[in-house]
Protein backbone atom coordinates (compact mmCIF):
# COMPACT_ATOMS: atom_id res chain seq x y z
CA UNK A 1 0.00 0.00 0.00
CA UNK A 2 1.06 3.41 -0.72
CA UNK A 3 2.48 5.47 2.22
CA UNK A 4 0.57 8.13 3.59
CA UNK A 5 1.91 11.50 2.65
CA UNK A 6 1.72 14.46 5.03
CA UNK A 7 2.79 17.98 4.63
CA UNK A 8 3.95 19.46 8.38
CA UNK A 9 3.15 23.40 8.02
CA UNK A 10 4.99 25.15 10.84
CA UNK A 11 3.60 28.71 11.18
CA UNK A 12 5.53 29.57 14.64
CA UNK A 13 4.31 29.01 18.49
CA UNK A 14 5.92 27.43 21.51
CA UNK A 15 5.31 23.73 20.05
CA UNK A 16 8.20 24.78 17.48
CA UNK A 17 11.03 25.79 20.21
CA UNK A 18 14.24 24.09 21.44
CA UNK A 19 16.18 25.02 24.24
CA UNK A 20 19.71 25.23 22.87
CA UNK A 21 22.09 27.20 25.37
CA UNK A 22 21.14 28.04 28.76
CA UNK A 23 17.58 28.45 29.53
CA UNK A 24 17.20 30.22 26.04
CA UNK A 25 14.63 28.87 23.39
CA UNK A 26 14.83 28.90 19.72
CA UNK A 27 13.12 27.71 16.77
CA UNK A 28 13.63 23.95 15.62
CA UNK A 29 14.56 23.57 11.80
CA UNK A 30 12.30 21.89 10.87
CA UNK A 31 13.39 20.37 7.96
CA UNK A 32 15.43 18.45 10.75
CA UNK A 33 12.53 17.72 12.97
CA UNK A 34 12.81 13.77 12.62
CA UNK A 35 15.78 14.50 14.60
CA UNK A 36 13.77 16.34 17.55
CA UNK A 37 11.02 13.99 17.46
CA UNK A 38 12.76 10.92 16.45
CA UNK A 39 9.31 8.81 17.01
CA UNK A 40 8.22 10.00 13.92
CA UNK A 41 10.49 7.78 12.09
CA UNK A 42 8.08 4.75 13.30
CA UNK A 43 4.93 6.10 11.63
CA UNK A 44 6.17 4.46 7.95
CA UNK A 45 4.69 7.85 6.67
CA UNK A 46 6.10 10.21 4.36
CA UNK A 47 6.44 13.88 5.86
CA UNK A 48 7.29 16.81 4.60
CA UNK A 49 7.73 19.94 6.19
CA UNK A 50 7.00 23.89 5.51
CA UNK A 51 8.26 26.61 7.47
CA UNK A 52 6.90 29.92 7.54
CA UNK A 53 10.24 32.19 7.79
CA UNK A 54 10.43 34.17 9.78
CA UNK A 55 7.81 31.83 12.66
CA UNK A 56 4.77 34.25 13.81
CA UNK A 57 3.80 34.38 17.31
CA UNK A 58 0.09 33.66 17.39
CA UNK A 59 -0.77 37.26 18.61
CA UNK A 60 0.62 38.36 15.33
CA UNK A 61 -1.79 36.79 13.84
CA UNK A 62 -3.38 38.43 10.56
CA UNK A 63 -6.06 37.48 7.84
CA UNK A 64 -3.10 37.98 5.54
CA UNK A 65 -1.46 35.36 7.69
CA UNK A 66 -4.63 33.21 7.14
CA UNK A 67 -4.75 33.82 3.56
CA UNK A 68 -1.11 32.13 2.90
CA UNK A 69 -1.64 29.19 5.07
CA UNK A 70 -4.71 28.42 2.73
CA UNK A 71 -2.83 29.11 -0.33
CA UNK A 72 -0.21 26.84 0.58
CA UNK A 73 -2.35 24.18 1.51
CA UNK A 74 -3.98 24.78 -1.55
CA UNK A 75 -0.52 24.52 -4.02
CA UNK A 76 -0.32 21.33 -2.32
CA UNK A 77 -3.49 19.89 -2.09
CA UNK A 78 -2.85 17.23 -4.66
CA UNK A 79 0.27 16.16 -3.75
CA UNK A 80 -0.25 15.39 0.13
CA UNK A 81 -3.20 12.63 1.97
CA UNK A 82 -3.12 15.21 5.00
CA UNK A 83 -2.21 18.68 6.04
CA UNK A 84 -0.73 19.46 10.16
CA UNK A 85 -0.81 23.30 10.97
CA UNK A 86 1.42 23.54 14.08
CA UNK A 87 0.40 26.91 15.18
CA UNK A 88 0.28 29.22 18.88
CA UNK A 89 -2.32 28.02 21.15
CA UNK A 90 -3.21 31.92 21.75
CA UNK A 91 -5.16 32.29 18.46
CA UNK A 92 -5.47 29.10 17.19
CA UNK A 93 -9.03 29.11 17.42
CA UNK A 94 -9.12 32.16 15.63
CA UNK A 95 -7.17 30.58 12.81
CA UNK A 96 -9.21 27.38 12.20
CA UNK A 97 -12.34 29.02 12.34
CA UNK A 98 -10.85 31.39 9.54
CA UNK A 99 -9.54 28.29 7.05
CA UNK A 100 -12.93 26.72 7.65
CA UNK A 101 -14.84 29.64 5.75
CA UNK A 102 -12.04 29.57 3.57
CA UNK A 103 -12.06 26.00 2.12
CA UNK A 104 -15.07 25.08 -0.11
CA UNK A 105 -15.22 20.95 -0.79
CA UNK A 106 -12.53 20.34 1.35
CA UNK A 107 -11.89 16.51 1.25
CA UNK A 108 -8.98 16.13 3.42
CA UNK A 109 -7.44 16.55 6.52
CA UNK A 110 -5.92 19.87 8.08
CA UNK A 111 -5.36 19.58 11.09
CA UNK A 112 -4.11 22.46 13.75
CA UNK A 113 -2.35 21.72 16.69
CA UNK A 114 0.33 23.04 19.32
CA UNK A 115 2.02 22.87 22.72
CA UNK A 116 2.05 24.80 26.08
CA UNK A 117 5.47 23.83 26.62
CA UNK A 118 8.25 23.40 23.64
CA UNK A 119 8.76 20.56 22.11
CA UNK A 120 12.71 20.36 23.07
CA UNK A 121 11.82 21.08 27.02
CA UNK A 122 11.53 17.19 29.10
CA UNK A 123 7.70 17.36 30.27
CA UNK A 124 6.72 18.67 26.72
CA UNK A 125 3.14 17.66 25.82
CA UNK A 126 4.40 18.85 21.78
CA UNK A 127 5.61 15.60 20.92
CA UNK A 128 2.32 13.53 21.69
CA UNK A 129 -0.19 16.63 20.03
CA UNK A 130 2.37 15.94 17.05
CA UNK A 131 2.25 12.68 16.62
CA UNK A 132 -0.70 11.67 17.28
CA UNK A 133 -2.40 14.80 14.99
CA UNK A 134 0.15 13.55 11.97
CA UNK A 135 -1.89 9.85 12.75
CA UNK A 136 -5.10 11.90 12.56
CA UNK A 137 -3.78 13.39 9.25
CA UNK A 138 -2.96 10.48 7.53
CA UNK A 139 -6.12 8.08 8.86
CA UNK A 140 -8.36 6.25 6.17
CA UNK A 141 -10.92 3.77 6.04
CA UNK A 142 -11.66 2.01 2.82
CA UNK A 143 -9.63 4.40 1.29
CA UNK A 144 -11.63 7.67 2.47
CA UNK A 145 -10.22 10.48 4.78
CA UNK A 146 -11.80 9.70 8.18
CA UNK A 147 -12.02 13.49 9.46
CA UNK A 148 -11.96 15.90 6.39
CA UNK A 149 -12.50 18.97 8.00
CA UNK A 150 -10.51 21.71 9.84
CA UNK A 151 -9.84 20.37 13.38
CA UNK A 152 -7.82 21.10 16.19
CA UNK A 153 -6.18 18.36 18.38
CA UNK A 154 -4.99 18.77 22.02
CA UNK A 155 -4.15 17.02 24.77
CA UNK A 156 -5.68 13.58 23.77
CA UNK A 157 -9.17 15.02 21.90
CA UNK A 158 -10.49 16.46 18.58
CA UNK A 159 -12.25 19.11 17.78
CA UNK A 160 -14.13 20.68 15.01
CA UNK A 161 -11.87 23.92 14.13
CA UNK A 162 -14.57 26.32 14.51
CA UNK A 163 -16.38 25.26 17.81
CA UNK A 164 -13.52 25.47 20.00
CA UNK A 165 -11.82 28.20 21.92
CA UNK A 166 -8.87 28.52 24.28
CA UNK A 167 -10.14 27.81 28.18
CA UNK A 168 -7.08 27.84 30.12
CA UNK A 169 -3.43 29.83 30.10
CA UNK A 170 -1.40 27.04 31.84
CA UNK A 171 -3.16 23.40 31.97
CA UNK A 172 -2.28 20.84 29.25
CA UNK A 173 -6.25 20.74 28.60
CA UNK A 174 -6.24 24.53 27.06
CA UNK A 175 -9.09 23.32 24.95
CA UNK A 176 -12.84 22.98 25.00
CA UNK A 177 -15.78 22.79 22.73
CA UNK A 178 -19.01 23.17 24.85
CA UNK A 179 -21.66 23.45 22.39
CA UNK A 180 -20.51 20.65 20.29
CA UNK A 181 -18.97 17.05 20.82
CA UNK A 182 -15.50 15.48 20.28
CA UNK A 183 -14.69 14.48 16.98
CA UNK A 184 -12.16 11.65 18.46
CA UNK A 185 -10.60 10.99 21.25
CA UNK A 186 -6.85 9.72 21.96
CA UNK A 187 -6.27 6.44 24.35
CA UNK A 188 -4.44 3.49 23.83
CA UNK A 189 -6.21 3.74 20.22
CA UNK A 190 -7.49 6.65 18.35
CA UNK A 191 -11.56 6.57 18.63
CA UNK A 192 -13.28 8.81 15.89
CA UNK A 193 -16.77 9.58 16.64
CA UNK A 194 -17.87 9.63 12.89
CA UNK A 195 -21.82 10.91 13.61
CA UNK A 196 -19.82 13.99 14.71
CA UNK A 197 -17.59 14.67 11.76
CA UNK A 198 -18.89 16.77 8.64
CA UNK A 199 -18.78 14.68 5.46
CA UNK A 200 -18.76 16.68 2.40
CA UNK A 201 -22.08 16.12 -0.23
CA UNK A 202 -20.84 18.17 -2.96
CA UNK A 203 -17.29 16.55 -4.52
CA UNK A 204 -15.43 19.34 -5.96
CA UNK A 205 -12.59 21.26 -6.72
CA UNK A 206 -11.06 22.75 -3.27
CA UNK A 207 -11.73 26.31 -3.64
CA UNK A 208 -10.05 28.63 -1.53
CA UNK A 209 -11.77 32.47 -0.84
CA UNK A 210 -8.71 34.37 0.88
CA UNK A 211 -10.48 37.99 1.25
CA UNK A 212 -11.24 39.58 4.63
CA UNK A 213 -12.54 42.90 5.60
CA UNK A 214 -11.08 43.30 8.74
CA UNK A 215 -13.42 46.66 9.61
CA UNK A 216 -15.29 44.49 12.33
CA UNK A 217 -14.95 44.84 16.28
CA UNK A 218 -15.72 42.96 19.28
CA UNK A 219 -18.19 44.63 22.06
CA UNK A 220 -18.68 43.00 24.99
CA UNK A 221 -21.70 44.35 26.99
CA UNK A 222 -21.17 44.83 30.74
CA UNK A 223 -23.59 46.85 33.50
CA UNK A 224 -23.01 50.45 33.63
CA UNK A 225 -21.74 50.30 29.96
CA UNK A 226 -22.51 53.97 28.98
CA UNK A 227 -23.82 55.75 26.09
CA UNK A 228 -20.57 57.42 24.92
CA UNK A 229 -18.85 54.73 25.19
CA UNK A 230 -20.96 52.44 23.47
CA UNK A 231 -22.16 55.27 20.37
CA UNK A 232 -17.80 55.78 19.90
CA UNK A 233 -17.29 52.58 18.95
CA UNK A 234 -20.15 51.65 16.55
CA UNK A 235 -19.23 55.37 14.86
CA UNK A 236 -15.82 54.50 14.27
CA UNK A 237 -15.24 55.15 10.75
CA UNK A 238 -15.17 52.49 8.38
CA UNK A 239 -16.40 50.09 10.52
CA UNK A 240 -18.73 47.28 8.70
CA UNK A 241 -19.46 44.97 11.56
CA UNK A 242 -19.76 44.40 14.94
CA UNK A 243 -20.30 40.96 17.23
CA UNK A 244 -22.12 42.00 20.32
CA UNK A 245 -21.35 39.50 22.96
CA UNK A 246 -24.09 39.68 25.04
CA UNK A 247 -25.76 38.73 28.53
CA UNK A 248 -27.21 34.89 28.89
CA UNK A 249 -29.08 34.07 26.00
CA UNK A 250 -28.38 37.01 24.27
CA UNK A 251 -29.99 40.27 26.42
CA UNK A 252 -29.06 43.55 26.77
CA UNK A 253 -29.96 46.69 28.88
CA UNK A 254 -33.44 47.61 27.65
CA UNK A 255 -32.35 51.80 27.59
CA UNK A 256 -33.88 53.14 24.80
CA UNK A 257 -30.91 54.61 23.89
CA UNK A 258 -28.66 51.59 23.12
CA UNK A 259 -31.77 50.20 20.62
CA UNK A 260 -31.80 53.86 18.68
CA UNK A 261 -27.93 53.88 18.28
CA UNK A 262 -27.84 50.18 17.14
CA UNK A 263 -31.04 50.61 14.59
CA UNK A 264 -29.31 53.91 13.57
CA UNK A 265 -26.06 52.04 12.50
CA UNK A 266 -28.50 49.31 10.99
CA UNK A 267 -29.93 51.57 8.86
CA UNK A 268 -26.21 52.48 7.48
CA UNK A 269 -25.38 49.39 6.46
CA UNK A 270 -23.77 48.01 9.57
CA UNK A 271 -24.02 44.45 10.55
CA UNK A 272 -24.64 43.19 13.98
CA UNK A 273 -23.86 39.70 14.94
CA UNK A 274 -25.36 38.54 18.52
CA UNK A 275 -23.21 35.74 20.53
CA UNK A 276 -23.13 35.19 24.57
CA UNK A 277 -20.31 35.90 26.81
CA UNK A 278 -21.18 32.14 28.22
CA UNK A 279 -18.79 29.54 27.76
CA UNK A 280 -21.91 27.18 26.28
CA UNK A 281 -25.34 27.77 25.22
CA UNK A 282 -26.69 29.90 22.63
CA UNK A 283 -28.55 33.05 22.08
CA UNK A 284 -32.39 33.05 21.88
CA UNK A 285 -33.49 36.41 20.33
CA UNK A 286 -36.79 37.44 21.60
CA UNK A 287 -37.04 34.66 24.54
CA UNK A 288 -36.75 37.33 27.12
CA UNK A 289 -37.80 41.35 26.09
CA UNK A 290 -34.28 42.20 26.55
CA UNK A 291 -33.31 40.82 23.12
CA UNK A 292 -36.50 41.45 21.66
CA UNK A 293 -35.49 44.79 20.69
CA UNK A 294 -32.49 43.88 19.52
CA UNK A 295 -34.34 41.23 16.97
CA UNK A 296 -36.60 44.08 15.88
CA UNK A 297 -33.63 46.38 15.11
CA UNK A 298 -32.06 43.98 13.01
CA UNK A 299 -29.33 42.58 15.15
CA UNK A 300 -28.61 38.77 13.58
CA UNK A 301 -28.47 35.84 16.02
CA UNK A 302 -25.07 34.18 16.47
CA UNK A 303 -26.90 30.92 17.86
CA UNK A 304 -24.01 29.28 19.83
CA UNK A 305 -21.12 30.43 17.74
CA UNK A 306 -18.03 31.39 19.90
CA UNK A 307 -16.77 34.82 19.64
CA UNK A 308 -13.57 33.20 17.40
CA UNK A 309 -16.15 31.84 15.09
CA UNK A 310 -18.59 34.31 14.54
CA UNK A 311 -15.56 37.28 14.23
CA UNK A 312 -13.99 35.92 11.64
CA UNK A 313 -17.33 34.67 10.15
CA UNK A 314 -18.51 38.42 9.70
CA UNK A 315 -14.98 39.43 8.55
CA UNK A 316 -15.26 36.45 5.81
CA UNK A 317 -18.55 37.44 4.18
CA UNK A 318 -18.06 41.04 4.75
CA UNK A 319 -15.04 40.51 2.19
CA UNK A 320 -17.08 37.95 -0.43
CA UNK A 321 -18.59 41.80 -1.40
CA UNK A 322 -21.96 40.24 -0.46
CA UNK A 323 -25.04 42.93 0.29
CA UNK A 324 -26.17 43.11 3.95
CA UNK A 325 -29.01 41.38 3.16
CA UNK A 326 -27.04 37.99 1.89
CA UNK A 327 -24.34 38.23 4.34
CA UNK A 328 -27.35 38.31 7.11
CA UNK A 329 -28.66 34.99 5.66
CA UNK A 330 -24.97 33.48 5.52
CA UNK A 331 -25.03 34.71 9.51
CA UNK A 332 -28.40 33.00 10.12
CA UNK A 333 -27.34 29.58 8.58
CA UNK A 334 -24.41 26.98 9.20
CA UNK A 335 -22.09 27.61 6.71
CA UNK A 336 -19.27 24.89 7.92
CA UNK A 337 -20.88 23.37 11.08
CA UNK A 338 -20.10 26.23 13.51
CA UNK A 339 -23.76 26.49 14.07
CA UNK A 340 -25.88 23.87 15.27
CA UNK A 341 -28.90 23.41 13.16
Amino acid sequence: MKKPSILLIYTGGTIGMVQKTGNGLSPVKFDQIMEEVPELNRLGYKLDTIAFNPPIDSSDMTPKIWAKLAKTIQRNYNRYDGFVVLHGTDTMAYTASALSYMFENLDKPVVMTGSQLPIGIFRTDGKENLITSIEIAAAQKNGTTIVPEVSVYFDNKLYRGNRVSKRHADHFSAFDSVNYPLLAKAGVDINYFTDNIYYPQNKGILKVSSVFNEHVAVLKIFPGMSREVFENIVNIPGLRGVVLETFGSGNVATASWLIRVIRKAIKGKMIFLNVTQCQGGAVRMGHYEASRKLLEAGVVSGKDMTTEAAVTKLMFLLGQGLSQDDIKLHLHKSMRGEISE
